[in-house]
């Protein structure tokens, strides 16, 4: 279509799913529209021309450096990004967003490095405590994870040094080194169980994940899509030191934006199934955070590539309303109403409201909605949402997507959080093979807050199906990325201009990826819990070894000795029933279930029980007695104590493994949580 200048109106935000394109963005698009919307839209079209031009006739100052990954996609590719990029900034301009710039604080190598041992759980090697978490998540770490320790403390401590502020642990003293290379003891790095133990005699048994797992969202059915295994049992950092690092970036690193051009992964499931990051318990979530960072950390050092984080100065937001509004604080308030909410209630009632009337529409989240109209529906949104009265009937489809994308803008501090953005960046910059961009980003996703990353994880999923409808929307994967990256990436700061310029193709390449592979980075990786096991072990050991010198407690283990070698008494004994004794066989467990009939049951468990059996028992034990709305409850086993907090077991997983590793456990079947 030709653009004609009869006083029509020109609109760049939307074009026509197709191969061909104008090099230079000297083709648009008409759109009708009211004539009042003309100047902004002119305005937008201009300036997105002016930026693409630059980028194609290399005119961008040396300054800006346009990375690799930038200089593969032609610049008409990124036409979508740049004109997003230019409502944004008009919709600040207008006032309709609040201007919240977020400042970097300067900090020095050993600060920096202060806050990484005090992230990952390490701050007693500041502070020169003995405490027992700090041993136990030592006594876990791999060699890869525990050489990025002892560098990180060595630059810690030789910074403190020069300064002169006071005396520090030398790091042997910590590692038990009695020169400069490490021979501390490590987790296992050859493949073992996912819970860490290795069962004599028995190989590992691995059974295809389905379809559901590995995403075909975007993809020609036609075109040829190269196919890689996943696996889980060997640390990302540990694994990565065979490669040549010569093949990891080449000099002319390049990616295509077809869909197809992105492999196919294969995760396998180990007789111990797999683990969603819901299926644990939030004390065990804060030592897979821990552990990720460490992990992402040697990941990255195995690489050769500096792992930057931003210091950004704490941004308060609003304490009430919808928009601008901390993500931990709409929780709270939502809990109020709903308690256990986990996406906050106005960011779900948006997707609910494109993914019931939006997902068809052409353009979506591309074609922009009305500006006057946005800012209405936003403060009619904060007047009515929580008194129910809010008409969502009247909001159409275009502005539903602008309120969404407006909802993230605001957040206080970005979805993906602000101290990692240089991290995500680097993984596309730095790393050139899309399986390691995954294994980067599956630990980037492990270190978000639970809030930031319940709220990415219902997103993404709308996205998901928004690629899927791509035969009525005309929004495949790419056009998707392209709209949301700067939405998600771009934060507001002094440099936003230049960092924009930097990392407009490196952005829409990771929300590509995110898109893509969202269930593949849901899943925690088995080898961290295998060290969240081995470091809960350790920190019982450790309270073991405490009580033994307790005085009160040999005292108290004299006067129980002496109990039990009295004359046991025949009559008035209290016996205890079997399920309460602790003589139980060999390979037999007993299940509870609180909410059915028939509330405990002792299992015989052979090689081939799966969780699902146990629950398929008990299932066709109580389907009689239990209540209607309890056997309408998906329900789930859950292994409970011993070495783990609490873990809600996939389906397939082989029981006398999951047993073997953790005998001390309980087993309770209950509903999964949502």
């Amino acid at each position: 279509m030709e653009m004609k200048d009869s006083g029509s109106v020109v609109l760049t935000a939307y074009h026509p799913h197709s191969p061909a394109r104008i090099p230079g963005m000297e083709q648009s698009f008409v759109q009708d529209i009211p004539p009042s919307h003309s100047p902004t839209s002119r305005k937008s079209l201009s300036r997105c021309r002016r930026i693409n031009r630059m980028l194609s006739n290399e005119s961008v100052p040396p300054a800006f450096s346009r990375s690799n990954s930038q200089a593969s996609v032609d610049s008409t590719s990124m036409e979508d990004f740049w004109c997003e990029v230019e409502s944004i900034k008009e919709s600040r301009e207008d006032g309709s967003e609040e201007a919240m710039l977020l400042e970097f604080k300067p900090a020095d190598e050993g600060e920096l490095e202060a806050e990484w041992l005090q992230d990952v759980g390490l701050s007693t090697l500041i502070s020169g405590a003995e405490e027992e978490d700090g041993q136990a998540l030592l006594s876990t770490l791999t060699r890869t994870q525990a050489a990025a320790v002892q560098k990180r403390y060595n630059t810690y401590t030789q910074t403190l040094r020069k300064k002169n502020k006071h005396t520090v642990r030398d790091v042997r003293d910590i590692f038990g080194t009695s020169d400069s290379s490490p021979t501390f003891e490590t987790v296992p790095v050859s493949p073992v169980s996912s819970n860490g133990i290795q069962l004599p005699g028995q190989k590992p048994v691995w059974k295809s994940v389905s379809s559901k797992s590995c995403l075909d969202c975007g993809i020609d059915k036609g075109s040829p899509c190269i196919t890689e295994e996943l696996s889980y049992d060997v640390s990302f950092s540990e694994s990565i030191t065979v490669l040549p690092k010569t093949q990891e970036w080449p000099k002319n690193q390049r990616f295509k934006k077809e869909d197809s051009a992105l492999p196919k992964f294969i995760v396998r499931k180990s007789r111990f199934g797999l683990t969603e990051v819901g299926d644990l318990s939030p004390e065990d979530m804060k030592k897979i955070r821990y552990l990720s960072l460490i992990e992402l950390t040697a990941f990255y050092d195995a690489l050769g590539v500096e792992l930057k984080r931003n210091r950004a100065e704490r941004v308060r937001g609003r304490e009430n309303g919808l928009f601008g509004v901390p993500l931990t604080v709409l929780l709270e308030n939502d809990q109020k109403k709903i308690p256990g909410i986990k996406v906050p209630l106005i960011f779900q009632k948006l997707l609910l409201k494109l993914e019931e009337t939006g997902l068809e529409t052409e353009g979506i989240l591309r074609v922009p909605g009305s500006a006057s109209r946005v800012k209405n529906l936003r403060q009619e949104l904060e007047a009515k949402f929580y008194e129910d009265t809010f008409d969502w009937d009247q909001v159409r489809n275009n502005d539903a997507a602008g309120l969404l994308k407006m909802f993230i803008r605001e957040l206080p501090s970005p979805l993906f959080t602000v101290e990692y953005l240089p991290a995500f960046i680097t993984l596309v910059e730095k790393i050139s093979k899309i399986k390691l961009q995954l294994q980067a980003l599956h630990l980037l996703i492990m270190l978000m807050p639970e809030a930031n990353r319940d709220t990415a994880k219902a997103f993404l999923q709308f996205l998901k199906k928004v690629v899927a409808n791509e035969g009525k929307n005309k929004m495949n994967l790419w056009n998707v990325s392209m709209i949301v990256a700067p939405n998600l990436f771009i934060y507001k700061g002094k440099r936003a201009n230049q960092q924009e310029m930097q990392a407009a193709a490196t952005t829409a390449h990771i929300v590509r990826l995110l898109i893509r592979y969202q269930d593949i980075l849901w899943t925690v990786p088995s080898f961290l819990i295998s060290q969240v096991r081995k470091m809960n072990e350790a920190a019982m050991n450790n309270s073991k070894r405490q009580l033994m010198f307790d005085k009160g407690v040999r005292k108290l283990l004299r006067r129980k000795t002496m109990e039990r070698e009295r004359p046991e008494r025949s009559e008035g004994a209290v016996t205890f029933p079997p399920y309460l004794q602790s003589d139980i066989p060999e390979g037999v467990i007993r299940v509870y279930a609180p909410l059915h009939s028939k509330v405990s049951m002792a299992i015989q468990l052979n090689s081939q029980t799966k969780a699902k059996d146990i629950l398929a028992r008990f299932h066709c034990e109580n389907s009689r007695g239990s209540s209607q709305n309890v056997r309408s409850q998906i329900q789930s086993l859950h292994e409970i104590g011993g070495n783990i907090g609490q873990h809600c077991l996939d389906p397939d997983a082989f029981m006398l493994d999951v047993y073997r590793a953790n005998p001390q456990a309980e087993w309770v079947i209950k509903p999964k949580a949502s």
